[in-house]
This record gives C-alpha cells, structure tokens and sequence, in this order.
C-alpha cells in the first residue's frame, strides 16, 4: 500500500469512525479553537478569534468588516445566525457592542467571550441552543480598534486614550496632536510627577511613603504634583494639552446631538466619523434589531437611557420593560446598580443608546463594567462622611496600596524615582499604571465576561416569541367561516416597543392570511369574548396591522371572517418581534 492509499483509507476510517460516534461535522475543528479570557485581545487577536470560531461552526458564525478606523483598522462584526430556524431578517435581533471608548477595553472581551460561549455550547446546553435557534445576534467587539491598540502595547494612563485618532487641535495653537503625554521613566505606563517643594500643598502620608496626603492648614508641605508625565513638546509653557484624538464617538450620535461648546468631543456634526458612521450602518442595515447592549466602564452599572435631562423619560410602557430586565440584572451581577444615564452618572448628548432606543426603538442597556476592588475591601462605616473621607484621601490610599501590593503583588505600581525633567529640573515619577484602575486585575477578567454575557444573554432570552393559541374556525352561511385567533407573546418584551409606536418609527406588525382560495373579508378585535364584543380593524387584502404589537407576557385577539376551503396559512409578521405562522383547514 503506497502512502497515498494508506493516508487515504485512514482519513475514510475516521470519517466512518465519526459518523458512528455521532459526532457533529466540524466538532473536530470547533475543539481546536480554545479562547481564554485571562489576557488582552488586540484587534488582531480579535479578528483571528472570529476568523477561527467561523471555520470551527460555518454553518452558524458569519465575521466581516463592516468598515475601517481613522487608521485603516478593521471594525470586525460577528452574526450568529442557524440558518435552518429560518432567514435572520425574520427573527428578532440582538445588538452588541463594546470599547466604543479606547481605555475601555474589557468591553471587547466581553463582545468576544459571548460569542464564543453561544457557538462552543449550542448543541451542549438548552439555554444556548434555544437562543441561537430563536435569535439572531450581532456582535462587534470593539468600535475604537485604533485607541484599543495603542492603549493595549503602547504607554497610557488609565483613563487615555479614550477617543479615536483623528488629529484635533486641542489647544487651538494651530497644530494637532503635537504634545501628548510621554512615557519618561519607560515602565510602559503614564504616571505621575512630583517636585519637592516646602510650598506645595502635598505631603508624604506617615503611614506609608509611597503616599501623598493634602496639607491640613497650619501644615509645612513637601510636594507639588506636577500632573502626568511629559514635556513641553510645543514650547507653549503647557504640559499634555495636546494628546491624540480628543473627540468621543458616544457624543457623535444623531440623536439630541449638541455641539462642542455644550458637551466637548461631540465633533463638527453627527456621524462625522468613521467608526461611528460604519456602526450607524451596521445597525440600519438590520431593522430586525430590538434588544442591545453596549459595554463601557467603570462603576457597576447597568444604565438605560435618557442621557440628556432636556429629553424627559422614556415612554412608562417600555420602562416597565427595562426595569424588570435590569432589576434580574442586579442579581445576575452583584454589585451592580441599575441606573439611569443622566439623572444618577452624567449628561450624555448625541450616544449611543438614546440614538437606538429614540430613533429605532430598540431597549438598549449600557453597563459599565467592574466595580471598585479596593473599595470593595473596606465598606463605607455607617456615619462615615465620604466628602471628607475623599478629601483626605488617607483611609482609601492605604487599602488602594494593600490591594497592590497584597493581591496585584506589584504588578500595576511604579515606585517613585528622581528624573531630570528639562523643565522643571529634579523631580521623581511614579505611581499606579495603566491597567491599575478602570479595567480589571486579570485574575476577574473572566468573570467580568461571563456575569455581564449571563446579563446580556437573559436579556436576549427575553425578545419576544410570538405564537397563535386557541384558534377556533366556525363555519357560517356562504362558504364564509369565522377565525378566532389569539396571538400570544411569552416573554417580557413586546414585538414592538411603545416608542416604535408612538413616533411611527417603523412599520407596525401584521397579519396575513394566505391560501389560494382564500380572501379575508373583515377583521374585529375581540374587546371582550365573553360578551361577543369586538372592535372592527381595517384590512387591505389578505393583511391587517396589529396596531401596537403583542405586549410583554401578553396576547392579542382577534376575530376574522375568511371566504374559501382548504388549507389557510395565518402569519405573524414583526420586523423586530420575529414571525409566527399557523395553518388551519376550512371546511
């Protein structure tokens, strides 16, 4: 037996082999693709993950780029789809995004980790199987790969670069982007500079050197804090007044848009670039769309919408929806708050959750993810004044410089050491680093992913799933029959949400009856079935809107007058609320 025969006869065996154990097709190649949520993606590392989960389960996974960053990045979207339930555009969507801000970089992990905990446990678990047959998901890890890249391999601080990479003037010296931090003493992070200085209004903490406490009055200080590391690059006398970037692609929403002199970052005009448009089309491109989610940090939140005062509050009916979601949310998360955007974090104008929710009617949550280690570590003493305990800083900084040494053991904290600064002379530089704050210590990264994916996939699990119940035909005079039909909905959402309703924003659900000889002759509400009462509804053809949609745990119910014989086929139709279908006889 030559090589290729042998080769040939053992690839056939294995095929045989397969077969009897009742694997799946392409189980092999799906055991190979091992993610762990343990370290950072990068963007590379990303679109290799989904380029892999894609080979490893064709049949459900589809990856593309639906568009390039500032600096001709990819912006990578996964669809998660099972063909043989039925089209995507007919079943109801579900939205998410993550890293829309660069310093916010566990969003992606947890984009990531959802997508691979759908497609490695369908077929495993109910729960995964049910919601990737019944749902479509879109997925885009991260919105700002520029920003994630550099915040992942280059120096930053914890809180930058939080914007995008289009060069802005900042100082408005006439150049853009000519004095960012630097990264003098090379540990790969931007910290901090202090001067020794018997008139500054700092002084080391006796209890531990590393510290830095405000001077009480009558007090003799010892340091000027000087900000974060770097020179005057531009000879203006500044330090860091003009880093990269510094707009924000969640102020660049079209949806109660405000210029930059009401809320910086906004940039010139909605949508004005590119990662924000490319999303924009994303989102349009898919009316099916009715739940999402966008990950951002810090805080332990679970955020709904409005972002702006000036907006009022969301339609009652569709409160009574996000309230009984984000209420479960909180204890699927501990330590989570369900909030609202302005009225308990901040004005946000022209994001991304008020353009989903007020312009197509989708209920989208934003949660900040991770909560505060350190203060997790010693709960506020009942009495305890948090004004002046923050002002004092004294209690948090010993426990912050626990934590570090204690249970990072080092790893996020640069000691102090003297530098030759060229402006200010002997100074020394250190403190915590980029990922000591914000994104969490990676021991919790996998847990981040799996309870705020568990938040998003209960959300998810809540679309609605529309179904006719308890149909009864009565045949009357003249080949004519009378259908009562209810259209139920078993979960908390509606096919359309009140929003949707209110403002028009898309066409409302429907009902069509087909069959060749069938002609639907009119249509009622049925008001009340025990005194025969129904409301008359306008039909044009076979089809009649279902003004309002199917509400939460709800039903609909209706009676129809049907011309003809044979076999009748009653559709739900919803562009957000998927499709029910039923096939009656009339005889």
């Amino acid at each position: 037996m030559n090589k290729k025969t042998f080769f040939t006869t053992i690839g056939a065996a294995m095929i045989l082999l397969t077969g009897l154990l009742g694997l799946q097709p392409g189980l092999q190649a799906a055991e190979k693709v091992t993610l762990s949520f343990d370290h950072w993606y990068d963007n590379a590392a990303i679109a290799k993950a989904l380029m892999d989960l894609q080979a490893a389960y064709p049949q459900l996974l589809a990856v593309t780029s639906i568009g390039k960053s500032v600096q001709g990045r990819d912006i990578w979207a996964a669809v998660i789809n099972n063909p043989k339930t039925g089209p995507a555009d007919r079943k109801p969507g579900y939205y998410i995004d993550g890293n829309i801000h660069g310093n916010e970089i566990q969003g992606g992990e947890v984009a990531l980790y959802t997508v691979n905990y759908l497609l490695k446990n369908y077929g495993k678990t109910e729960f995964a199987t049910r919601l990737v047959d019944r749902l479509v998901f879109y997925v885009i890890p991260t919105m700002n790969p520029d920003s994630r890249d550099f915040y992942i391999h280059q120096a930053a601080d914890p809180n930058s670069p939080r914007t995008g990479w289009f060069p802005i003037d900042d100082d408005r010296d006439g150049l853009k982007d000519e004095d960012p931090p630097e990264d003098l003493d090379g540990d790969g992070s931007i910290t901090m500079m202090r001067k020794r200085d018997p008139l500054g209004r700092w002084r080391t903490s006796p209890d531990d050197p590393r510290l830095m406490v405000p001077v009480k009055p009558g007090e003799k200080g010892e340091w000027t804090m000087l900000g974060e590391e770097g020179i005057d690059n531009d000879g203006d006398g500044l330090l860091n007044e003009d880093g990269p970037g510094s707009y924000d692609m969640n102020r660049n929403f079209g949806y109660n848009w405000q210029p930059e002199y009401v809320q910086g970052g906004a940039g010139p005009y909605p949508f004005r670039w590119p990662e924000t448009k490319a999303v924009r089309d994303f989102i349009l491109a898919h009316p099916n769309i009715l739940g999402a989610q966008s990950y951002h940090n810090f805080g332990g939140m679970i955020l709904r919408g409005p972002g702006a005062k000036n907006l009022g509050d969301y339609n009652p009916a569709d409160i009574r929806v996000f309230d009984e979601i984000a209420k479960r949310g909180e204890k699927i998360i501990p330590g989570y708050t369900y909030t609202v955007v302005y009225r308990d974090m901040y004005t946000v104008y022209g994001g991304t959750i008020d353009f989903m929710y007020a312009n197509l009617g989708i209920f989208c949550f934003s949660n900040e993810l991770d909560t505060d280690l350190v203060a997790e570590m010693s709960p506020k003493k009942e009495g305890e004044d948090e004004g002046v305990m923050a002002m004092l800083g004294r209690e948090e900084n010993l426990d912050e410089m626990i934590f570090r040494d204690n249970v990072e053991m080092g790893e996020h904290y640069t000691a102090w050491k003297s530098y030759k600064h060229p402006l200010y002379g002997d100074i020394e530089i250190g403190g915590a680093g980029k990922f000591s704050a914000r994104v969490p210590p990676l021991f919790k990264l996998a847990e981040t992913c799996h309870r705020n994916a568990a938040f998003s996939l209960y959300h998810a699990d809540q679309m609605p799933v529309a179904a006719f119940e308890a149909i009864s035909v009565k045949k009357l005079e003249g080949g004519v029959f009378q259908v009562d039909v209810h259209v139920t909905n078993a979960k908390i959402t509606p096919t359309i949400s009140a929003q949707a309703v209110s403002q028009k924003l898309h066409r409302p659900d429907r009902i069509v009856v087909g069959g060749k000889n069938a002609a639907l002759l009119a249509v009622g509400e049925i008001q009340d079935r025990f005194l025969d009462r129904t409301f008359p509804v306008k039909s044009i053809k076979n089809t009649f809107d279902v003004d309002g949609g199917v509400p939460g745990r709800g039903r609909r119910e209706f009676r129809l007058l049907v011309k003809g014989s044979g076999a009748v086929t009653l559709t739900f139709e919803s562009l957000k609320g998927g499709t029910a279908e039923k096939t009656i006889e009339l005889k």
